[in-house]
């Protein structure tokens, strides 16, 4: 039985985040539906990581076994066709090793967070950044981010609803730039919390703003209180960059194409 890896990239504007619900759309429904339409069978796709309401990617791992076998570009392009109405792409497609697991087998994930902060409202890129009217100091966001680099109890991060075993995760780069009327944070772990990554940015986003002094955010860390946090940022400005299978940093792209 062929187990079939892809990566995609989704607008998770219209879906009510990654992970199969009955009644509502998900990115996961119009990935099964699609794979059923094109193969008449209907496996289970296990993701790499399961993305929220509204949050975006531009590189999701998934996999999931077929009883016939096709070539990965059969696969790929069929599930294109089958996803035309759909606002999901599947960008690469490959046969994977035995074993191997789309989260299980990670060794990192990567996500973007995108914030505006401009007078005038986006146009163009409306549902896919957090627009903020005042400026951001990017350079106080990124000394306030660096207290939050390396192996913390991050339970001030930590959504109340999250089910991860431990509130302690290693947070391997946490960067905040400028770019253009942009402010970018990029963000790379083996795993995160549960809005883990708005969190911080909510958080940071009070240092940029004014609100917050820079040690704040090292004094809220400490206190392990999920009152010391910020306001949360809004799931339209994040993005799962990127999954990495070996060394954290690699893109899950590259093995993909060479095994096609």
């Amino acid at each position: 039985m062929p187990r079939y890896r892809l990566t995609l990239e989704y607008d998770g504007g219209p879906y009510q985040g990654f992970q199969f619900q009955d009644g509502v759309p998900t990115v996961q429904g119009a990935l099964e539906t699609a794979i059923r339409g094109f193969s008449g069978e209907s496996p289970r796709v296990h993701a790499a990581g399961r993305t929220d309401t509204g949050v975006h990617a531009t590189e999701q791992v998934v996999h999931f076994d077929l009883e016939r076998d096709f070539s990965p570009d059969v696969v790929r392009d069929a599930l294109n066709a089958h996803l035309v109405e759909e606002r999901v792409s599947v960008l690469d497609a490959a046969q994977a090793p035995p074993g191997w697991h789309a989260r299980f087998s990670a060794t990192g994930r990567r996500y973007l967070y995108r914030i505006l902060d401009r007078r005038a409202p986006p146009a163009l890129d409306r549902g896919r950044v957090w627009w903020v009217r005042k400026p951001l100091d990017a350079g106080l966001m990124a000394e306030a981010a660096q207290t939050l680099i390396g192996t913390h109890d991050f339970t001030t991060f930590r959504d109340a609803a999250c089910q991860s075993r431990s509130p302690v995760k290693t947070l391997d780069l946490l960067t905040v730039e400028r770019v253009g009327p942009e402010v970018h944070l990029r963000l790379a772990a083996r795993s995160f919390l549960h809005r883990q990554v708005r969190s911080i940015a909510g958080t940071l986003a009070e240092v940029g703003a004014g609100r917050w002094a820079p040690q704040r955010v090292a004094e809220a860390l400490a206190a392990a209180d999920r009152k010391a946090c910020g306001p949360v940022a809004p799931p339209q400005g994040l993005y799962l960059d990127g999954v990495s299978y070996g060394e954290i940093g690699n893109s899950a792209a590259a093995p993909a194409a060479a095994a096609r």
